[in-house]
């Protein structure tokens, strides 16, 4: 009650709440300044820490200050500017040291120990202060107000910095703010009710009441500064801070080369679209999108162009987009869209929009392409009510168009649910074939147009599976290049079959097919090595056999594990000549051994002008640049004529012997090589032929 009455009688109540303005506003914004501290580290945190001490400070020191001016002693008083000024620095100190402390975190108790630290400032701040106050009269002071005066301060401001860092509820802010608020004011009031004055009659003159207050209002004045500055630094750290969060959003959200949306946001909106899908009853189209030619671009004309192609396809998706509908970027040449719709021809409408747009021409630099796309469609609920299964039904639609050269956009349908199965089963199979002793080696015999004479055989590799019975090539070997499991494969056969030709008495070549795939293995020119020594096979009878398209993924290096395969002495044939858009390019770049015509030439050379002018110009192509020619595909003697008149070297086909185990072949009547010889009129009767 003693305090309550010295407020009320012996001040300038207009000062009292001046004061108890500057000390609400100047605590919320001290906080808020330790907040702001309290996210920081480094270097960082320390400016920030100065800032919340000068602000505390200013604030504390303004309060104590304009306080000191609403007390009305009737006498007069003079101020000593110099411990009014120690007064000032030693509350901006205190705090400052203070709240370093408290943020800490080193001792157990580190902020409770900064909140005394700041106590303990409050205090030496206002009795610094009040022995700057120089009034003419006896002062007297009362010890028990002056010890509950500090207790007071201490325990408030230990309890307002463990509300402000430990946040112990859910009303911490609202808690430290008034905690603080009290540690200051009921520290300066309890203070002043332990003083009393007994004015002397020393004949000065008493200070101008509308002085006291003019000075009170510059104080307020000044302490408006100090904290402006620290509000204005908040403000633009704060507006820094949410550009850079936003900055880092979108970048998280979106990707950086064509500036849509990435799979992530992609996910997210899929998350919401479903949910709102099932409330209101709608449907949503979930679009699986990889362009089809976007390799080529990279390829033919480098990365840059590809990522410029990127950016239009970008432009052009973003212009595309209407209410309800969503594309993104999910992968290097992937996209993804959504559409929400009631009626089945705005999907449509959608949809067609779509393939427009991805088969527009793409001028880049100095050339035009098209990129084409395949476009898979999957429907909630019909397709699928959960987003994994909408994106992957999706994509097994895309997948289906892509493998349709005859269409760009697939629907999903059940039953390719049901192959993708049956073709995960296989692909699991086909990991454990070599462990179960499951492959076997076919040779099929390559043979001189000119003699009959057999060359060498080609090695092509069986699968017999346990429940399918024989599973064809065709379909396990681009399983296996998916897998990767034809990189055991590979092994396998290339280990076998230089085994197995080590063990004939008579020197043939074989040919071994690499896959693309097998060019990704770091050290397969070491591995053609090591399979050389350990079968014992020389590097001469060996023959690897790669397709146009294996060099062209990655030409340098390739070429490159090419060289030292064939320092080796190991030759070098290129398959399928012919049906690339490089075959003259790829001659160019590489010295191969041998040519291997397509079979499809064949296929149609006994009736097609086209295709036996093709054949005569490899034929004439492989002449000039020193390069035996071996057609594939022979399947009847006409054919065998053909070449034997253009000046074919070597042939293979069904006509000059099937594939078969190499038990079966050399099991085979054997003919003498003179016999052969003094036979062979240029037709080559199956049943005459010699087998190996």
């Amino acid at each position: 009650m003693r305090v309550l009455s010295c407020i009320v009688t012996a001040h300038n109540l207009w000062l009292v709440f001046l004061a108890a303005f500057v000390c609400v506003s100047g605590s919320w914004i001290t906080l808020n300044l330790l907040r702001r501290a309290e996210k920081t580290h480094g270097l960082q945190r320390g400016g920030w820490i100065f800032l919340t001490g000068v602000a505390a400070g200013a604030s504390i020191w303004c309060t104590h200050f304009i306080a000191m001016l609403a007390y009305e002693v009737g006498a007069p008083v003079t101020f000593d500017p110099i411990l009014t000024m120690a007064s000032f620095l030693l509350a901006v100190a205190g705090c400052a040291g203070g709240i370093a402390i408290a943020l800490s975190r080193l001792p157990r108790f580190a902020p409770e120990l900064g909140g005394v630290i700041v106590g303990l400032a409050i205090t030496t701040m206002h009795y610094t202060g009040m022995m700057a106050y120089h009034v003419d009269g006896i002062v007297e002071w009362d010890k028990s107000y002056v010890f509950t005066s500090v207790v007071l301060s201490v325990t408030l401001a230990a309890a307002a910095l463990n509300q402000a860092i430990r946040r112990p509820w859910r009303h911490w802010s609202l808690a430290a703010l008034v905690l603080f608020v009290l540690a200051v004011v009921l520290l300066h009031f309890t203070a002043m009710t332990a003083v009393s004055v007994t004015p002397l009659a020393t004949g000065a003159g008493l200070v101008d009441s509308y002085a006291l207050k003019a000075m009170a209002v510059a104080v307020a004045g000044g302490w408006l500064l100090v904290i402006g500055t620290g509000v204005a630094s908040y403000m633009i750290d704060e507006r820094a801070s949410q550009e850079s969060i936003q900055k880092l959003q979108h970048m998280a959200l979106n990707d950086l080369l064509t500036g849509l949306p990435n799979r992530s946001s992609f996910n997210d909106y899929l998350d919401g679209a479903l949910e709102r899908a099932k409330e209101d009853g709608a449907r949503l189209a979930v679009i699986g999108i990889d362009l089809d030619r976007f390799k080529e671009i990279n390829d033919l004309r480098g990365h840059k162009a590809g990522d410029q192609a990127l950016k239009a396809i970008g432009r052009r998706l973003i212009r595309l987009i209407k209410d309800g509908e969503f594309v993104a970027r999910v992968g290097g040449d992937e996209f993804a869209a959504a559409k929400r719709f009631q009626n089945q021809s705005e999907l449509l409408d959608f949809v067609a929009r779509l393939e427009k747009f991805l088969f527009e021409p793409i001028r880049i630099d100095d050339f035009e392409t098209v990129t084409g796309a395949s476009i898979g469609v999957a429907i909630y609920p019909d397709d699928g009510d959960d987003q994994e299964r909408l994106i992957s039904n999706a994509d097994l639609a895309m997948y289906r168009a892509k493998a349709d050269v005859g269409r760009a956009v697939c629907f999903y349908e059940s039953k390719m649910d049901e192959a993708a199965r049956a073709r995960h089963t296989l692909a699991q199979d086909l990991r454990r074939a070599v462990e179960l002793d499951q492959l076997d080696l076919h040779y099929q015999v390559q043979t001189s147009v000119r003699t009959g004479e057999v060359c060498g055989y080609e090695v092509l590799v069986r699968w017999n599976h346990p429940e399918r019975g024989a599973v064809p090539p065709s379909e396990f070997i681009p399983i296996a290049e998916e897998s990767g499991t034809i990189l055991v494969i590979g092994e396998w056969v290339m280990r076998n079959a230089c085994l197995e030709a080590a063990s004939w008495s008579k020197p043939y070549k074989i040919a071994v097919n690499l896959s693309p795939v097998q060019f990704a293995h770091a050290d397969l020119a070491k591995l053609v090595h090591s399979i050389l020594l350990e079968t014992g096979l020389s590097p001469s009878r060996l023959e690897l056999e790669i397709t146009e398209s294996t060099i062209i993924a990655d030409k340098t290096r390739t070429l490159h594990v090419l060289r030292q395969i064939r320092a080796l002495g190991v030759t070098i044939a290129i398959d399928d000549f012919g049906t690339g858009y490089s075959s003259l390019d790829t001659l160019r770049s590489f010295p191969f051994d041998k040519i291997k015509l397509d079979r499809s030439f064949m296929n149609e050379v006994d009736n097609s002008i086209q295709a036996k002018a093709i054949v005569r110009a490899v034929l004439t192509l492989g002449k000039s640049l020193d390069i035996p020619v071996l057609a594939e595909g022979v399947e009847t003697n006409h054919q065998l004529e053909i070449l034997r008149i253009e000046g074919c070297d070597e042939a293979q086909g069904f006509f000059l012997g099937r594939p078969k185990p190499i038990g079966q072949i050399f099991q085979m009547e054997q003919t003498a090589d003179e016999e052969l010889a003094s036979s062979f009129s240029g037709r080559v009767p199956p049943q005459r032929m010699r087998r190996r």
